[in-house]
């Protein structure tokens, strides 16, 4: 196995926080991991990442408000996120670590940039596993009524825990699966929606562009559908980040996250602009069905296609249990190497076996807490969470094109070798995605559903960027 830095110490070692401010801590950290993830892995972790219930259900919500321009709303959205990716797989080649845009971001900005980055992340992926869990087991009492939803997250989430707290080996093979299923699924989806286009499936007429230009024509709530659509597609991109968290366990890290993030840039706009456009093409976007049960089940039954609902319903729950493990996995070892680096406690960044077993239990225990949240505090406590991490991913990304701004030069200069992933068009693509994230935070302000989101995540980064430069500069005052 190659590594870019230090060598792997025995496995079975445990690592406690080290001092911040450098790379040896994020090196040390990963050093203690296991390096079991192998290239299949890494790619259909990148693929699967962006194939979610945000994707199969989510996606009708912005078709009813944006209607047949939501093939425009998820290819805008689809760009920028191509450049985020470019710019994480560009500082993740050259420099590979379990903390990913929060090492980068350390390296970069400084501590408290890695601090804020990190645990804001952290606490979106623990809140995401509770939604998640509960979500898989709404499906399941549907086939099972009468049994508790409880008793199915609290399986899951055992599962789940199980599988993080072995070997990575069994996380990426889960995932690999999981992942395999969905792309399955969606590229069936697609070729099944491209015959009854052309009007050669079975029982199905060619629908021409009546449904793209009827009913109110292709932007039928004009400027203010569209803006809300687009709002909706740049949030259901969420999860690509795993990958890069994933490379620092692989065999080999640069040449792993550099072949993911490459492969994955084509198959984001084929399988999200793709189902898209095939959605809007065959099924009226005012369709009913499109936003109570989702466009993907009102596309198959539009078809005619039998169990149309139990298909998609396995289809869902197959991404919330892979989405499910896949942010456990992140979590710990976003916690992990946060510790590593001297910010947060150092009980959670103990490596046991070449696992974080105790950042593993503790995010499962807060992703738990969450689903208790939602029962005990439905009207108040629950939807303050969910808002408060509505657009924490938005913050990530802006935290990527920093670092990514500031740290492009520096590789230039100091190890042009390990450009081994390019961000296109430096530095105007970089600045062009910064202003594109800026207009969305203005989009989101603009809208009265979103502005709480915004407000409250905001509230979020600012305690956390507070927390992190009162700890920075302690350091700092120790360290003179």
């Amino acid at each position: 196995m190659s590594r870019t830095s230090a060598s792997p110490p025995t496995a079975g070692s445990e690592v406690s926080a080290v001092p911040a401010g450098s790379d040896v801590s994020a090196v040390k950290a990963d050093s203690a991991l296991t390096h079991g993830l192998k290239q299949r892995h890494l790619s259909m972790i990148a693929l699967g990442g962006v194939i979610g219930a945000g994707l199969f259900v989510g996606s009708g919500a912005g078709i009813a408000s944006a209607g047949p321009s939501i093939v425009i709303a998820y290819a805008i959205s689809g760009l920028l996120v191509m450049f985020v990716m470019r710019m994480l797989g560009e500082m993740s080649a050259a420099n590979p670590a379990s903390g990913s845009f929060s090492v980068h971001a350390e390296r970069a900005i400084g501590p408290w940039a890695g601090f804020t980055a990190g645990w804001a992340f952290w606490v979106l992926l623990c809140v995401a596993v509770g939604l998640e869990g509960i979500g898989a087991a709404k499906i399941v009492t549907g086939w099972l009524p009468g049994t508790p939803e409880w008793a199915w997250v609290a399986l899951f989430m055992a599962v789940f825990l199980g599988t993080n707290l072995a070997a990575v080996k069994n996380f990426g093979e889960f995932e690999f699966w999981f992942a395999s299923l969905k792309v399955a699924a969606i590229t069936l989806f697609l070729v099944l929606g491209v015959l009854a286009i052309l009007g050669v499936l079975p029982g199905t007429d060619a629908p021409g562009g009546a449904n793209l230009r009827g009913d109110g024509g292709f932007l039928p709530n004009g400027s203010n559908g569209f803006i809300i659509g687009l709002l909706a597609s740049v949030f259901a991109y969420g999860g690509l980040e795993t990958v890069t968290i994933a490379a620092a366990e692989s065999e080999n890290p640069v040449r792993g996250v550099a072949k993911a993030v490459r492969t994955a840039m084509w198959r984001i706009a084929l399988f999200y602009v793709g189902s898209m456009a095939v959605i809007v093409t065959l099924v009226p976007w005012d369709d009913p069905k499109v936003a109570t049960v989702g466009p993907f089940y009102a596309t198959l039954d539009h078809l005619g296609i039998s169990g149309a609902a139990e298909i998609m319903n396995v289809v869902i729950l197959i991404a919330l249990l892979s989405a499910m493990n896949a942010n456990i996995y992140g979590a710990s070892r976003m916690a992990c190497s946060l510790v590593a680096r001297g910010q947060g406690p150092k009980r959670l960044g103990r490596v046991s076996s070449g696992v974080p077993r105790t950042a593993v239990l503790v995010s499962s225990v807060f992703g738990f807490l969450c689903v208790l949240l939602s029962y005990w505090r439905p009207d108040d406590v629950f939807p303050w969470l969910l808002n408060m991490i509505g657009a924490v991913i938005l913050v990530v990304w802006i935290f990527i094109a920093v670092s990514q701004l500031l740290l492009r030069r520096r590789l230039e200069r100091e190890a042009p070798e390990r450009l081994v992933v390019r961000m296109w068009l430096f530095p105007v693509g970089t600045l062009v995605a910064l202003a594109a994230m800026a207009g969305i935070f203005l989009l989101m302000l603009r809208e009265p559903d979103t502005r709480d989101q915004l407000l409250a995540t905001g509230a979020l980064t600012v305690v956390l960027a507070v927390i992190g430069v009162v700890r920075q500069r302690r350091a700092a005052a120790v360290k003179n």
